[in-house]
C-alpha cells in the first residue's frame, strides 16, 4: 500500500476575495477610462444648470472605491442581518443600483464616447462585485 496525499483546496478568505473585487472594480474603471482617453474621449460632462466638468482619473478612482465599499457594507449588513436570503437580496439590489445608476448619464451633456466609457465603468463595477463579493455557494 503506498499512502498518497492530496493537495487542501486552495480557498480565498472572504476578506480577500472581497477586497480583490474592491480592487478589480477600481482597476477595471481604471482602465477603461484610460482606454477611452487614449482613444480620444474628451469627458467633459455638463449638466443643467451647472458648470462643465472633466471627468478626470482621480474622479473615477474615487468613485468607484467609494461605491465598492458602499456594497460591500451592504452585503456586510444583510449578511448580519438576513443570512439566509443575503446572497440573492444583494445580488437584486446590486442590479437595481446599477441600472439606477444610468440615469444621470442620460441627463447630462456629454460626448457619445464619454457615455459608452463611463456607462461600461458602472458595468465594470457591477460585475466586478457581484462576482467576487457575496460568499460561494456550498
Amino acid at each position: 500500500m503506498s499512502a498518497t496525499t492530496v493537495p487542501a483546496a486552495r480557498t480565498t478568505s472572504p476578506l480577500r476575495r472581497r477586497a480583490l473585487g474592491v480592487a478589480v472594480a477600481v482597476l477595471a474603471c481604471l482602465a477603461i477610462w484610460s482606454i477611452g482617453a487614449l482613444a480620444g474621449v474628451d469627458y467633459t460632462v455638463e449638466s443643467p444648470g451647472q458648470p462643465a466638468m472633466v471627468i478626470g482619473a482621480g474622479a473615477i478612482v474615487v468613485v468607484a472605491l467609494g461605491v465598492s465599499l458602499l456594497g460591500w457594507a451592504a452585503l456586510a449588513l444583510l449578511e448580519r442581518f438576513a443570512p439566509r436570503i443575503a446572497r440573492p437580496l444583494w445580488i437584486s439590489l446590486a442590479v437595481v443600483v446599477t441600472a439606477l445608476s444610468f440615469l444621470p448619464l442620460a441627463g447630462v451633456e456629454a460626448d457619445g464616447g464619454a457615455k459608452v466609457a463611463l456607462g461600461a465603468t458602472h458595468v465594470a463595477v457591477a460585475v466586478a462585485l457581484i462576482a467576487l463579493l457575496p460568499r460561494r455557494r456550498g
